[in-house]
């Protein structure tokens, strides 16, 4: 059997696991609100457990990068569709770890000091850096999401589950994805959060779940050769 289906498949696998430590909030007293509060806010740096985040974003980020490279270095990628949705993930991947290093200094969600500073633009630069790359990491997830799940569903034999399930959590990722916006935009004109948290975690755990699909695609095409789901 190939090495690189199977590598493929556990890169992406273990990048969705690390994407997705935010759950752990219900365990520890980060004091920040589910509800409100961005994901992100829980790598603050002036918050308890922002190392541990941190340290999940990175090798989350590294882990979908490696993924995404074996796959466009080795897969037989047969289509433009296949190809760019590989380049879009490893956007994704290469965003989201240095997102973790160009982390916020605080909540402004939870600190109305924090949320001050941020209007006044007297936050560090970090803040700035960290939105753009919050930006392109989301950006490369929906290039990903929806070109490979085009050539999944493109292809002509058995089709993988990432053709099947694929176009659900694609609109699944829109509509969250608009509802975070719409929710930052009403944050930052001091209109309330919309339940900003609410749909940001449910953006990131569509993303998680979507790799896990394209991840036992890959597992599926290793164990049968003549099969090469979301490739074409």
């Amino acid at each position: 059997m190939p090495w690189h289906r199977p590598a493929v498949a556990v890169f992406l696998v273990a990048g969705a696991l690390a994407y997705s430590t935010w759950p752990a909030e219900a365990f520890l007293a980060t004091g920040l609100s589910p509800r409100t509060a961005y994901v992100s806010e829980l790598a603050a740096e002036d918050q308890p457990y922002g190392s541990f985040f941190r340290a999940a974003d990175f090798v989350a980020g590294l882990l979908v990068v490696a993924g995404a490279a074996v796959a466009l270095a080795r897969l037989p990628l047969r289509s433009r569709w296949a190809t760019a949705g590989w380049a879009g993930l490893a956007l994704f991947g290469a965003a989201t770890a240095a997102d973790s290093r160009l982390p916020l200094s605080c909540a402004a969600t939870a600190d109305a000091g924090c949320a001050a500073r941020e209007q006044a633009g007297t936050v560090p630069w970090t803040h700035s850096a960290h939105a753009f790359s919050s930006s392109l990491a989301v950006t490369g997830a929906l290039v990903g999401m929806v070109l490979l799940t085009v050539a999944a569903r493109r292809h002509a034999g058995t089709r993988p589950p990432l053709a099947r399930a694929g176009p659900l959590l694609v609109v699944l990722e829109l509509a969250a994805t608009g509802w975070t916006l719409a929710s930052v935009a009403a944050f930052e004109a001091g209109r309330g959060t919309w339940g900003l948290g609410v749909g940001q975690r449910l953006q990131v755990l569509v993303i998680a779940v979507w790799l896990v699909m394209l991840a036992r695609s890959a597992s599926r095409a290793a164990k049968a050769p003549s099969s090469e789901a979301g490739q074409e």
